[in-house]
């Protein structure tokens, strides 16, 4: 496992698209100021959830292949990487609580949104939600969508924004 301490950024990292887009901003953000980030990927061990992973696989290989996944997600963001620390582990627990215990000591804590609607949110809860009232430092949500992959605003819209309400 892989800690953090109060000069790093942690980025949780699930092989989402959201957690992709946290991760480039995690890069960016670290190589202007200076910080390193330390990506995380939380996991549990369910035979029940998993049968076939619990008859053919010990914990430790599926530790592995997330520490597989999580590299390759990072090395996707290589270019965003140049010139700054990364490090990167996996955590065995669930993810709202490991990242949680993940923040006590980092200077924020970085998440991707999956945008998932209220109701399913409510029925199998949110690992976001869970760092937002829990985390030990500051938290920031980034959209699945980052800036990069917006459309641009067309040139009037930076002058006039329209009339506000």
């Amino acid at each position: 496992m892989t800690t953090a301490n109060e000069h790093e950024i942690v980025v949780g990292v699930d092989g989402s698209a959201g957690s992709a887009a946290a991760v480039r901003w995690a890069l960016a953000e670290a190589k202007s100021s200076g910080r390193t980030v330390v990506a995380l990927r939380a996991w549990t061990f369910d035979p029940l959830g998993d049968l076939e992973s619990a008859v053919t696989r010990s914990p430790d290989d599926i530790a592995a292949r997330y520490q597989h996944e999580l590299d390759q997600v990072l090395d996707q963001a290589r270019d965003e990487a140049e010139g700054v620390r990364v490090r990167s582990g996996t955590i065995d627990g669930a993810p709202g609580p490991a990242l949680v215990r993940a923040s006590a000591e980092a200077a924020m804590l970085v998440l991707g949104s999956h945008g998932h609607s209220r109701v399913l949110r409510m029925l199998v809860g949110s690992v976001s939600e869970c760092c937002l009232r829990h985390a030990r430092c500051p938290v920031v949500i980034v959209p699945a969508r980052s800036a990069e992959e917006r459309e641009p605003l067309p040139e009037a819209a930076a002058y006039y924004p329209g009339p506000l309400l």
